[in-house]
């Protein structure tokens, strides 16, 4: 499965780089995570509760980071194993841009593989899945690191992701 989206967020890009490598802010943003440490400047160990139709497991794993160009991009890998539910892995390019001084961009690019009773789901609700719990980390990663983006009286807002293409904006 692969899928790719942007998210404006009212943050420097010094700022939005620092959260995504905040194991506290991404806790609190990754859907379902119970618990997220590093376990070096580089990994992270995770445990993360999710649903999947009618499939719930607890999957267990590690989150590496690598090809770092601080404060532009890095690739962030994981893989995890939620026993009779299968398994997940992927990773993700992750890239910053300046829109001004106040407003950052952020790229990303998601690979990802499952396997197990996982992948007897189906395809399509599995990437609704996936789209759906993207959304829901980018919006919280959003609000957390800036807070909601707000519109200029009498502008209109441009598309914003996954959420511009949900609701028409």
């Amino acid at each position: 499965m692969k899928m790719n989206d942007s998210q404006r967020i009212p943050a420097s890009k010094t700022r939005v780089w620092e959260a995504l490598n905040d194991p506290e802010v991404l806790r609190k943003c990754i859907p379902g995570c119970q618990s997220l440490e590093m376990s070096s400047p580089t990994e992270m160990t995770a445990a993360v509760v999710f649903k999947v139709g009618p499939v719930k497991a607890k999957f267990g794993g590690k989150v590496t980071l690598s090809d770092l160009d601080p404060p532009n991009s890095y690739r962030i890998s994981g893989e995890g194993s939620g026993g009779v539910a299968g398994f997940a892995k992927g990773g993700a390019a992750v890239r910053l841009e300046s829109e001004s001084p106040e407003v950052t961009i952020l790229h990303y690019e998601v690979d990802a593989q499952i396997g197990g009773k996982l992948a007897q789901l189906g395809q399509r609700l599995i990437d609704s899945t996936a789209r759906k719990l993207a959304g829901e980390f980018f919006a919280s990663f959003g609000d957390a690191v800036g807070g909601p983006m707000e519109v200029p009286v009498g502008a209109e807002a441009a598309p914003k992701g996954w959420l511009g293409r949900l609701t028409g904006a």
